[in-house]
């Protein structure tokens, strides 16, 4: 039974998805100013395995990330650069995509801001018909955070002196703290008409209104990273549920912690920041992925060369046993009989995979599930590469499938065809049905075996009904 850490009350929770058989999941992307990086890979490869890992319990999950292509960083970027703002959004944009494939994390929706300026406009009049926000002189909209009695509760920030918007002491607010919905037109800064003057939206209220346009008024799980929590998650809440009057919104919110280098965060004014282009370039975008997925994603990972060396070991082993059992698994000369080390090596390997679902089960402790990865190599050297048992080659590879499902390392490796060849016919596989059934009206029982297994390999399962045999695919 899979369990979970929910940040809204720090208390691990068994998962209860609103729909027992659907998961909408709503995970904050980037504000596309300028290349990604390996912190933002962190994220979002972590809930691509979330996602992944979801799918292979047998849950149907919908996946949306949004991309904000309007805010206040993309427009400096424009004027430091001399740059039009929605080239900016452009270039950044394709990065960000661009490296999504590299990493293969798949997402069923990317939302960009820009196309739902009036999606925005009417649900920020929404709030203010409920008397949740206000319209200052200049014709900004605030939210006003005394009116929602529940501020705080996520980030578990209960003093009103700390509730710092980002946005400095604005003298038509009604509260330092309130935050700005929408903000009003700026001499040469892009804008949209509203019933409130020329502006565009705050930087908060995007992602409510485009999580819940794809998903409902009801979100199983809404993630992030930890620098997220507040006051953007907090203000998502607060918007949301006022907005659509119940309690919970998200049901399950979860963040990603930071990753550091030499044990700092990494920033602009360090200079630490390692792009994720030059990341992919140097270590491959497999080896990364790998790396990511070794620790817990609620813990800190530092990047290091020996860590990521790391990665790389297991990875080339993983990939050369991928590779060696793929190529037996198209050879015939093993027998499906098992001795009694290989039912040993297949009960270890029965147990290494049930572990592997207990770590993932317990709030996706990859850090733990990595190593049972590490022990299913060792298990594979030691015991089943020198086995003669199709049926203990045949089960390592459904276990790395298994594991592969989440990891998403192998899978030019594991996707190779092993069952039936393009041209092998039904047509073909009659006729050789039936000369096997003359092999066997002739007693010539061997060969007849040895069709049996050499079409069990490619995928075919023969049936035999007393002279006669059919197939399954």
């Amino acid at each position: 039974m899979l369990r979970i850490q929910n940040t809204y009350g720090k208390k691990i929770e068994i998962f209860n998805p609103w729909n027992e058989s659907l998961v909408n999941m709503y995970v904050c992307g980037p504000t596309v100013y300028d290349y990604t990086h390996i912190g933002h890979a962190r994220t979002f490869v972590v809930f691509d395995a979330i996602r992944r890992y979801l799918s292979l319990k047998g849950y149907n999950v919908a996946y949306v990330q949004n991309i904000t292509d309007i805010d206040d960083k993309i427009i400096n970027k424009a004027k430091e650069t001399n740059s039009n703002w929605e080239d900016i959004a452009n270039i950044y944009s394709k990065d960000y995509l661009d490296n999504l494939n590299k990493l293969n994390i798949k997402i069923d929706l990317h939302p960009r801001v820009t196309h739902h300026i009036s999606e925005i406009i009417d649900f920020i009049q929404g709030l203010i018909d409920k008397g949740y926000a206000y319209v200052a002189q200049s014709g900004s909209v605030y939210f006003s955070v005394d009116k929602y009695p529940n501020y705080g509760r996520l980030s578990n920030n209960f003093n009103k002196a700390y509730w710092n918007q980002g946005e400095g002491i604005v003298s038509e607010k009604k509260n330092p703290y309130d935050f700005a919905l929408w903000k009003s037109y700026k001499e040469g800064e892009p804008y949209w008409e509203s019933p409130w003057g020329k502006g565009r939206p705050g930087w908060h209220i995007e992602c409510s209104v485009m999580s819940s346009r794809y998903l409902g008024s009801k979100i199983d799980i809404h993630g992030g990273g930890s620098d997220l929590i507040f006051p953007h998650h907090e203000n998502e809440i607060a918007q949301s549920e006022s907005y659509f009057g119940s309690s919970p919104w998200v049901k399950y919110w979860l963040h990603t912690s930071m990753l550091t280098i030499k044990g700092e965060k990494m920033s602009k004014s360090l200079g630490n920041i390692i792009s994720l282009n030059d990341a992919i370039s140097t270590w491959g975008s497999n080896i990364l992925r790998l790396w990511l997925l070794s620790s817990h994603y609620r813990a800190i990972i530092e990047y290091s060369e020996q860590s990521l060396n790391q990665a790389k070991r297991l990875y080339e082993r993983l990939n050369a046993i991928s590779q060696e059992v793929v190529k037996r698994l198209k050879k015939e000369d093993y027998t499906i009989y098992m001795g009694n080390e290989d039912i040993e090596s297949f009960s270890n390997l029965r147990n290494l995979l049930s572990k592997w679902y207990e770590s993932m089960d317990n709030d996706f402790n990859m850090s733990e599930a990595i190593r049972y990865v590490w022990d299913l190599t060792d298990l594979y050297y030691k015991r089943i590469q020198g086995s003669e048992s199709y049926a203990l080659v045949s089960f390592t590879y459904k276990v790395l499938q298994e594991m592969n499902k989440v990891y998403g390392v192998l899978d030019d490796v594991l996707s190779k065809e092993l069952h039936v060849e393009k041209n092998l016919t039904p047509e073909l596989i009659d006729l050789i049905l039936e000369v096997r059934k003359q092999l066997r009206e002739n007693k010539m029982y061997d060969l007849a075996d040895h069709i049996r297994l050499k079409l069990s390999s490619m995928g075919i399962k023969v049936i035999d009904k007393g002279n006669k045999s059919d197939y399954l695919l």
